[in-house]
């Protein structure tokens, strides 16, 4: 029987194994919303093992993300990824003000693939997920694995913090500028030095291309030393040209990473980052339920008299959450800061 939006978050998975098409997009969409939903499915994605491949694809707006992503995904189909022609991408673009949905059609950005079987292609908007992309990504990743789709390709809008974090949150980093003066130096202003695996200058036909790869490795050079030197690819997606050798250097970065043990290492760092980022998100919770009940009418009347200080009147809050000591008592601290 076809699944409803009804169903279950148990019933949506098995369904989405089974290749039913309406299942995984659903599933998503129970991520993006958050609540009680996302976490039924989140309980169920993190209970399978994590056997897909991420692939993050960032840069500044105009870089030619999309067209690039697109030739990745060619690549993909036709030679293969661990015997498996199937490949999911999570397009992240902003939420719309006003439906709360992606502005981007992901048919519209990677029309080559929108109607191919092999390939899974979902916009993905911060919607009602109280933690944002910076959660709803990751839980999507997972799903997508549970559901046994080998590649996932993350494409982020921008270079903003919360898209740099998305990035941040997938096996190999790529990413893309393009030639010309400064570009180098505004990736590493946004912080894309810190978590590029690989440089793709993009549109490398035109002039500048040498200036910018020179300033890359400039750079490359005055960073601490790694296990893993990012490589530096030129391409020009809009005519296919040097992305074999981008799908190559992806290859490269994910056998360095398996061979050393380092992907290992790196998932459970980034998987302490989420458990860091989700406490924070159910701590903010209750604390707005508090605020919502009235809880600090008290403290902020002492606030504003001047008998309090915003330090100790939070010290009291965590104590009436019972997340730390009271000052002074056994294993207490002092407020203050």
């Amino acid at each position: 029987m076809p699944v409803t939006r009804n169903s279950d978050p148990e019933a949506l998975f098995r369904a989405a194994k089974a290749g039913e098409r309406v299942a995984l997009p659903r599933l998503l969409s129970l991520v993006e919303q958050g609540g009680p939903a996302s976490r039924a499915v989140a309980e169920i994605a993190y209970r399978a093992p994590d056997e897909s491949y991420s692939v993050g694809i960032t840069g500044a707006p105009g870089a030619g993300k999309s067209t690039l992503t697109n030739q990745i995904i060619t690549q993909a189909i036709e030679r293969g990824f661990d015997g498996a022609d199937r490949v999911a991408v999570l397009a992240i673009d902003p939420s719309s003000p006003f439906s709360g949905g992606a502005i981007l059609g992901d048919r519209v950005r990677m029309q080559n693939h929108s109607l191919d079987d092999r390939v899974f292609i979902r916009s993905m908007a911060t919607r009602g997920h109280l933690g944002g992309l910076a959660v709803a990504v990751p839980d999507a990743l997972r799903v997508l694995s549970a559901v046994g789709l080998p590649l996932a390709i993350v494409e982020t809008v921008g270079v903003g913090q919360q898209e740099v974090a998305v990035a941040a949150a997938t096996d190999t980093t790529v990413v893309v500028m393009n030639p010309g003066w400064g570009d180098a130096i505004q990736a590493n202003k946004a912080g894309l030095m810190e978590i590029a695996d690989l440089f793709v200058i993009n549109k490398a036909d035109r002039a500048g291309t040498r200036e910018t790869r020179r300033d890359l490795e400039l750079m490359l050079d005055l960073s601490a030393p790694e296990a893993w030197r990012p490589t530096i690819v030129e391409t020009v997606a809009s005519e296919g040209k040097g992305v074999a050798e981008l799908w190559d250097a992806i290859g490269e970065h994910r056998n360095h990473l398996v061979t050393s043990g380092r992907l290992e290492v790196a998932r459970r760092t980034r998987m302490e980052r989420e458990f860091h980022q989700v406490l924070l998100i159910r701590l903010q919770e209750v604390i707005n339920e508090m605020e919502d009940q009235g809880s600090f009418v008290g403290a902020l009347e002492e606030l504003a008299a001047g008998a309090s200080d915003p330090y100790r009147a939070a010290d009291e809050v965590l104590v009436r959450l019972g997340v730390m000591a009271a000052p002074g008592g056994p294993g207490g601290s002092t407020a203050g800061g």
